[in-house]
């Protein structure tokens, strides 16, 4: 698979909710970079990541956009999201709705993802769920 095809596969696998997809993409030590947030490296820590915001929130990606060139690639999106349990430190969830662009940077090698690196604006996020 491409660089492309890769990525692809990445952003359908999160559409459908197939975390053990997603996770088949990714470098055993893959390091993830959130926005407002520090570094989780492995896989392990991915996955808890998504369990966790998969019980938090419910996000499909829209409008996406992908660029690859050699190991790495960008894609631009807006996520579409529910705001379905309280996360710690965050405002009350109540079933609040989100529409809100964002975009990943990604570093590959050997045709695994190594690095994912998130960001959006939370300010915005914040206002949108009630804060």
């Amino acid at each position: 698979m491409t660089t492309l095809d890769i990525i692809k596969a990445y952003y359908a696998a999160f559409n459908r909710g197939d975390t053990d997809a997603m996770l088949d993409l990714l470098a055993d030590d893959v390091e993830h970079h959130v926005n407002q947030a520090g570094i989780r490296r492995g896989k392990a820590a991915f996955a808890e990541f998504n369990t966790h915001m998969t019980r938090c929130y419910r996000e499909e990606l829209t409008d996406l956009v992908l660029f690859a060139e050699g190991d790495r690639a960008a894609a631009e999106f807006t996520v579409n999201g529910t705001y379905l349990a309280t996360d710690e430190g965050l405002p009350e969830a109540n079933g609040q709705t989100y529409r809100l662009p964002a975009g990943t940077f990604f570093a590959l090698k050997d045709g695994h993802i190594t690095r994912v690196t998130t960001y959006y604006n939370l300010t915005d996020w914040m206002a949108q769920v009630g804060a």
